[in-house]
């Protein structure tokens, strides 16, 4: 029997091998928004790994647009030919899809890094910055109050989006996808709990839209390539995001030429009891599927073989995007492949630990 994860698909004109994708996953180790030695290093490992597609770390649209201060950004020259550096080493190694995901991190920015406590940084460090947001409502207790974006302040993001694309594309890369989830600056414009503005992008789910929209917009008339977005399913706090909301969300990037959603979750109320249980926001990406027909990934803690499989034969998903679970295991697709039956390309140089060639690599396999 043929393994559905296995089989190919495209995401608008890009042909992808199978159905296991990369998530982006930030590590943290930039200098002044450009990738370091570090990043051909971590890039180089997942791009052996099988999967048909990996989305590079949150990107930066703007140093204030970044998460932390050692976030990778794309706002400047340097940022660029760092980033050109490191997809010209993948390209000489793998055959993997590159995209880049690009995001504000708006009342979220300015923050430590995880290792270093997850907060906001003191606002007398000089690391720090001003942050903004839809509303002047700070993210939770102990984080700063942020500046509410007036009109001249949003078009400078959206036109902060657009040259980003731009030096996408001068960097060659394969897919762009917009950040739109997770407590940052889109989803805050989206979310009735973080967006109290007055005006035309505010209250109204049509209004509260409307700029996530517009830099959508934007970059999509500068950027001819697949362009997708990660969309939150929910809040996960009452008064929050809803799945309806998202399903009309995808609706409307898809009238707008979007090619993909991926649907993840949480991260606007930093005190919501998130369910995390395996494929927990798998249903969120099924009825987003469903009710607006636009091409979908599902994401969440998805790291057992044949759950992924099940998720994309049963039509949950079009494909899986996988974050940790490719961290601790960068040959998980390897692995999956040899549990559920599926067809995978060693690179070259390892293919004599492939199961064909050396025996061993069967029982291996099925104990990662």
């Amino acid at each position: 029997m043929t393994s559905k994860l296995f089989t190919p698909f495209s995401l608008g004109k890009l042909e992808l091998a199978n159905r296991v994708t990369i998530a982006p996953m930030c590590q943290y180790s930039a200098v002044d928004g450009s990738m370091t030695d570090w990043h051909p290093m971590h890039v180089g490992t997942l791009a052996l790994s099988g999967a048909s597609m990996m989305m590079m770390e949150a990107t930066g649209v703007t140093p204030e647009g970044r998460i932390t201060p050692y976030c990778v950004g794309l706002y400047s020259d340097d940022n660029e030919a760092a980033m050109a550096r490191v997809v010209r080493f993948v390209r000489s190694i793998s055959p993997i899809k590159i995209g880049v995901q690009l995001g504000h991190a708006g009342r979220k920015g300015s923050a430590q890094r995880p290792w270093e406590g997850r907060g906001a940084l003191d606002t007398r460090d000089k690391r720090a910055w001003q942050t903004v947001a839809p509303s002047a409502l700070p993210l939770a207790e102990g984080w700063p109050v942020p500046h509410a974006l007036e009109r001249g302040g949003m078009e400078g993001v959206k036109h902060a989006f657009v040259q980003a694309a731009r030096r996408a594309a001068r960097i060659g890369l394969d897919l762009i996808e917009l950040h739109s989830t997770h407590g940052y600056l889109l989803s805050e414009f989206l979310s009735p709990l973080a967006n109290k503005r007055e005006d035309e992008y505010g209250g109204s789910l049509e209004n509260r839209m409307r700029f996530p929209l517009e830099v959508f917009r934007a970059v999509r008339a500068v950027w001819d390539k697949p362009l997708g977005a990660k969309i939150s399913g929910t809040d996960f706090a009452e008064g929050g995001w809803t799945p309806d909301e998202a399903v009309a969300y995808a609706r409307e990037l898809k009238r707008l030429g979007c090619d993909y959603v991926t649907v993840s979750g949480g991260g606007l109320v930093l005190s919501a009891k998130i369910p995390a249980t395996p494929g927990y926001q798998v249903p969120f990406a099924e009825k987003v599927k469903r009710e607006s027909g636009i091409t979908t990934g599902a994401i969440g803690l998805i790291s057992d073989p044949h759950h992924a499989e099940e998720i994309v034969a049963t039509g949950k998903a079009d494909f899986v995007s996988l974050a940790r679970a490719m961290l601790f295991n960068p040959h998980w697709p390897w692995h999956a492949a040899l549990v559920l039956g599926g067809e995978i390309k060693y690179p070259p140089q390892y293919d004599r630990c492939s199961p064909k060639v050396w025996p061993p690599a069967a029982t291996l396999g099925r104990l990662a």
